[in-house]
This record gives C-alpha cells, sequence and structure tokens, in this order.
C-alpha cells in the first residue's frame, strides 16, 4: 500500500482547525490606530454596566476590566446561549513613545474608546541648521596667522 503525503492539503487541515477556535478574547475585541499624535483603541463592550469598567495603568501595562451580567431569571430556559456574561479584562503593554498620564477615555453606544497621546519626546521635529560664512572665518584664520608671524 501506497501513502501520499499531500502537504498543501495538510496545511489547509491545520489552518482550518485554527480558524475553527474561539477567538482568544471574544468578550472583549479591540480595534486600535494612529490618528496624528495620539493612539486610539477602540472595545466593544455591548450590554456592559459602565460602572464596572476598570482601567489601570502600572508602569507600562495598561489594564482594561468590565464585567457583563447574565441573565439569572428562574423560568429561563436557554435556546441559545453564545454572548459571553462574566468579567472581562484586556491588558496593552504601551511603548515608552506615549504620554501615560494624558490617557483618557469614553463609553459611547457600547463601545469603549481609549485615547493615548504621543509624548513630546517620541514626537517628530525638525532640526534648524545653522548657516556659517566659511568665507567670514577663514579671513579670521588668516588675520591670526598673520598676527602670530609677526610677532615672531
Amino acid at each position: 500500500m501506497v501513502t501520499r503525503f499531500d502537504p498543501m492539503r495538510d496545511m489547509d487541515r491545520i489552518f482550518n482547525s485554527v480558524m475553527r477556535e474561539a477567538p482568544a478574547n471574544p468578550g472583549m475585541p479591540l480595534d486600535l490606530y494612529r490618528s496624528g499624535d495620539e493612539f486610539i483603541a477602540k472595545m466593544d463592550l455591548p450590554g456592559v454596566d459602565p460602572s464596572t469598567i476598570d482601567i489601570d495603568v502600572e508602569e507600562r501595562t495598561l489594564t482594561i476590566s468590565a464585567e457583563r451580567k447574565a441573565e439569572t431569571a428562574k423560568d429561563i430556559q436557554w435556546l441559545s446561549h453564545e454572548r459571553p456574561s462574566g468579567a472581562f479584562a484586556r491588558q496593552l503593554t504601551l511603548g515608552n513613545g506615549v504620554a501615560l498620564d494624558g490617557i483618557s477615555a469614553s463609553y459611547r453606544d457600547g463601545v469603549l474608546t481609549l485615547t493615548i497621546p504621543v509624548a513630546e519626546a517620541a514626537k517628530p521635529r525638525k532640526i534648524a541648521v545653522a548657516v556659517e560664512d566659511s568665507a567670514h572665518d577663514e579671513a579670521q584664520t588668516i588675520e591670526a596667522d598673520a598676527r602670530d608671524s609677526d610677532e615672531n
């Protein structure tokens, strides 16, 4: 019996099995982008009570946690229960180029938006070029040499 090895089929099988797995953090999907001098992070938190949202910064780690309460009525008979409930947390490691003291947060229509400003030291800046008159510098050097030779 001959066994055929098809690496592409095996790769396709592995890829499909990975794609079927649940996302790493289904309760707090994240979009992150830079707009001008700010980083914007948006997290979907529908059904979350804003009073349960907690945002902490310790050193360079930003931690966001929130809680979505589950339906707990006694007479509920679930037919489908796909929306996650309970406590959720997400951590972002921030680079040295952000201003930790300027981070702000807002919650609207089930979306938490964090605005993280770029630190002044990390912003690109122009450096002025000083133009020196090289003919003037040469004249001063020649005069100094002439004085030195006259003294000898």
